[in-house]
């Protein structure tokens, strides 16, 4: 099996930004990009209607992604492009690219109707389901935005990646996780900043009060917890910048704050299902809907 990176494209400037943000990914890690289109069928009714007929349809599925497929080769030098074109429902094409892929690329929104698939119930459903990391970058994400300003303040792509930031829970590291998130910052030579959000005690909750030494020494634990989860990986990995932050309040909170500043937000998803289907998790599902950043959803076990 050929290692890719896949990019899901439905016309939309979220999913244009996607195909943008996958190439430069797929340039850092080596491997061609592969971009899906899906033409998703509409009723016989809607099919039958003019501005639905065989020219724009043509238009559509062969034009349009075969242009946007020159414009990112002119863009990336050097990363091989090539384009799929398929019909059926998005989410079903899209996870079965997926298994296929190392990493899959959306839109984290989109247009409904014809101008675009990858509306949020797409995208989440792909994140639910899907076996490879995920990642869900915003309209009008730049290069430059990656990247930290330049010593008077203007944007560029030729300064420093900003930091990776990692949400971790050291009660449950997952080397899958870990690995992806150290890779990704290897690549950009750009500092790993891992934040973990710990709740305090229940009675903090309902404001009763709390000696504060207690409060440190609890601060204290959860710090030392989070240093052992990750000294292994700064064994591993030498040569990446790790910056630790441990604070009590909500996960979710602490990791849009963080994503203000990052290249690339990175969180896990346990690869379970529950009665009601699978499950994103509640961190997970708080970025992917507010992070300014782009976001790395992760399965694991």
């Amino acid at each position: 099996m050929v290692r890719t990176v896949v990019a899901g494209l439905d016309g939309s400037p979220e999913s244009r930004a996607a195909a943008e943000w996958a190439a430069r990914e797929a340039k850092l890690r080596g491997l061609p990009l592969r971009i899906v289109h899906v033409w998703e069928p509409v009723p016989a009714p809607m099919a039958q209607a003019p501005f639905l007929g065989a020219e724009i349809r043509q238009q559509w599925t062969d034009q349009y992604p075969a242009d946007t497929a020159a414009g990112l080769r002119l863009r990336h030098p050097g990363v091989e492009v090539t384009v799929e074109q398929a019909d059926g429902r998005p989410a079903d094409v899209l996870l079965e690219a997926a298994k296929e892929a190392e990493l899959l690329v959306l839109g984290s929104r989109g247009l409904s109707g014809i101008g675009g698939f990858l509306v949020g119930s797409v995208g989440l459903a792909v994140v639910a389901h899907a076996t490879a990391p995920v990642v869900l970058v915003r309209a009008g994400e730049q290069a430059a935005d990656e990247h930290q300003p330049d010593p008077v303040g203007i944007p560029s792509a030729a300064t420093r990646y900003r930091p990776v930031v990692l949400g971790l829970d050291p009660a449950g590291p997952d080397d899958t996780l870990l690995e992806f998130a150290f890779e990704a910052a290897a690549r950009r030579s750009a500092v790993l900043r891992i934040v973990y959000g710990w709740n305090l005690p229940p009675y903090y909750t309902y404001g009763l009060t709390v000696d504060p030494q207690f409060h440190d020494e609890v601060a204290r634990r959860q710090a030392a917890a989070l240093a052992e989860a990750v000294r292994p990986w700064r064994r591993k990995y030498p040569d990446v910048e790790v910056v630790e932050e441990s604070r009590a309040g909500s996960a979710a909170g602490f990791l849009v704050d963080a994503a203000g500043g990052a290249a690339l937000l990175v969180v896990g998803r346990r690869a379970r299902r529950t009665p009601l289907g699978p499950f994103i998790g509640p961190v997970a599902h708080a970025v992917l809907h507010h992070s300014t950043a782009p976001v790395a959803v992760v399965p694991h076990d």
